[in-house]
């Protein structure tokens, strides 16, 4: 009887193991839409953090306060819940900051999730704001701009597969190795293409008030969703 139960509880973890979803993901909602975004495993302080956030409701009533088309829309400020429209929003965040965590198979590609942070010259170590990110919306680069973004600005070359992407797909490719990128939109894209449209003040803030709501996807709904993505790839 023992031996059968140790089997019993043997068999029982070894499912619950291989049950176990792959990745956490996030759900942002506006009301210009949703997205569903994966975060990435290889940058667990960022990913943690995140979610330890979300599931606080750190950000739910916050605005998208930041938004320029062609590059990115950021949120992430608690100063923009209800704030005055001539507001300067941008410097809130709790009181830590995150170690950058440098993937370089993780780059800007369009639909990036990334932690916003203070510039080099505060912050020579590069790292990532408590809670400010941004979502990347880019655009399209041809050989001879990437080329000249190596010479100019970078100081590494770029990839070839990555360079397929910025070719095709788009991003933002001079934020690569500065800014950490710890996760990607799987779903919802258009979300961010709409609230990049929107017409902004002097300060790059959307005149209309973009509020946004972010829960954690439940263990069911990952495994549903990781099943229809392997599906895809099959």
């Amino acid at each position: 009887m023992k031996k059968l139960l140790l089997l019993i509880g043997l068999l029982t973890t070894l499912s619950t193991f291989a049950s176990k979803p792959k990745n956490q993901y996030i759900k942002i909602k506006s009301e210009f839409g949703e997205c569903i975004i994966k975060l990435y495993n290889e940058t667990p302080l960022h990913r943690d953090n995140f979610l330890k956030l979300t599931k606080d409701g750190y950000f739910n009533g916050t605005l998208f306060h930041r938004v320029i088309k062609d590059f990115m829309i950021q949120g992430g400020d608690p100063d923009s819940r209800n704030a005055k429209p001539d507001s300067l929003l941008g410097e809130g965040g709790p009181k830590y900051t995150i170690p950058a965590e440098f993937r370089d198979s993780l780059f800007h590609k369009k639909g990036v999730l990334a932690a916003a942070r203070e510039g080099d010259i505060i912050n020579p170590e590069k790292a990532s704001s408590g809670s400010q990110f941004y979502l990347v919306q880019g655009k399209v680069f041809t050989d001879e701009q990437l080329n000249s973004l190596e010479e100019k600005r970078l100081k590494h070359k770029i990839p070839d597969w990555q360079r397929l992407v910025y070719k095709t797909i788009g991003g933002t490719p001079h934020l690569d190795r500065n800014y950490t990128v710890f996760g990607e939109i799987i779903s919802g894209l258009d979300m961010v293409d709409k609230i990049a449209m929107l017409t902004t003040d002097k300060n790059n803030r959307p005149k209309q008030d973009v509020k946004m709501d972010i829960t954690i996807l439940k263990k069911r709904e990952v495994k549903k969703l990781e099943k229809a993505l392997a599906s895809q790839l099959s």
